[in-house]
């Protein structure tokens, strides 16, 4: 994607969330963005997250997969409460595009920073978009671990031999 559409997303996002929260907002026509991919949208405050929420595959068309998930990083997270008329200001969105996953045979494949990583074990289930290793600074078995615990697991369970990977690449972009 080039920054024009990069920046069409993101004002797509913010825009969804300030109609939302009965703010001033523009009407962004971004529906030319009709292919199903998935996407993340990741909302923070001063670069403490705030919400994230997303789609390994897409489930829509782009577009409207991005006000959904600008909606759910919102209010939907689990984490974090709802987000506040006053929290938007501050409001930093990024939207990260994702690849399709690939199964791996073994997790030497996967390669921190460059990969996303999901963990499935039995009915467990967790994931990291690649640029987690670069916020985190965690090494490969920090991240594994971190991974394994997210998923409701214990901090090892990516060593079993039932574990199963598989990786996406994204590209991610963020307003300024």
């Amino acid at each position: 994607m080039d920054d024009k559409e990069k920046k069409i997303l993101l004002d797509l996002a913010k825009n969804t969330i300030a109609k939302s929260l009965n703010l001033p907002y523009i009407e962004i026509d971004a529906s030319k963005y009709i292919e199903k991919q998935g996407a993340f949208v990741t909302l923070s405050i001063h670069g403490k997250l705030r919400g994230c929420i997303g789609y390994i595959v897409g489930v829509e068309p782009l577009y409207k997969q991005i006000q959904t998930l600008a909606l759910q990083a919102a209010y939907e997270d689990p984490r974090f409460p709802k987000l506040q008329k006053d929290e938007f200001s501050k409001l930093e969105i990024e939207i990260s595009i994702l690849t399709v996953p690939k199964r791996i045979k073994d997790i030497s494949e996967f390669e921190l920073s460059r990969d996303g990583i999901i963990l499935t074990v039995g009915s467990n289930r967790a994931v990291f978009l690649p640029q987690v290793a670069d916020e985190t600074g965690w090494s490969k078995d920090e991240m594994l671990s971190a991974l394994s615990r997210k998923a409701g697991l214990y901090p090892d369970a990516y060593k079993r031999s039932d574990a199963q990977f598989m990786t996406f690449k994204a590209e991610a972009f963020h307003d300024m």
